[in-house]
């Protein structure tokens, strides 16, 4: 009998375990916290931003669509900040400096972030790059977009229009 209490309690533990990490990108679930020191030297949190809608996006300085998506995401930034919509960048490679170059000539006024552990991108499950995480008011993930083609800039404002309506 202790046994199988045993195997029923690693059981259910192991469960919890796979869900906590499977839930991540989950539509309605929880957007897991993080906290990430901006380029700009400042700790930005994700729990500290409840109340704004928070577009997540993770990119690399080697991923073609990130550049194209780039400068989409500041004109997202610039057209919806005043709603309560932030943008943020993370950079998901172990050499800082390879982001910080592809960031050269991007006129970006968004905080970027580096994951050089790629613990987050982890926690987030990005699959590939670049990958968009909407987070809304209450902290839930809302959307994920995984790549990016032209065009997802519609998408894009369609979930944010959406989001600041609710």
């Amino acid at each position: 009998m202790f046994q199988s209490k045993t195997i029923a309690i690693a059981m259910s533990a192991a469960s919890l375990l796979v869900s906590s990490f499977s839930f991540a990108l989950s539509p309605g679930q929880v957007a897991p916290d993080f906290t990430l020191k901006s380029m700009q030297g400042q700790n930005l949190n994700l729990a500290e931003q409840r109340g704004e809608i928070i577009i997540i996006n993770f990119w690399a300085s080697w991923c073609g669509p990130c550049r194209k998506e780039m400068p989409v995401l500041q004109k997202l930034q610039d057209k919806y900040q005043d709603l309560g919509v932030q943008v943020w960048g993370i950079n998901v490679e172990q050499d800082n400096e390879a982001g910080r170059n592809f960031l050269k000539g991007l006129d970006l006024s968004f905080p970027i972030l580096f994951d050089a552990s790629n613990t987050l991108s982890e926690t987030y499950d990005v699959k590939a790059m670049p990958t968009t995480v909407i987070v809304d008011r209450d902290g839930n993930v809302r959307h994920v977009y995984y790549g990016y083609q032209d065009g997802y800039e519609k998408k894009y404002a369609k979930a944010i229009k959406q989001l600041i309506r609710e």
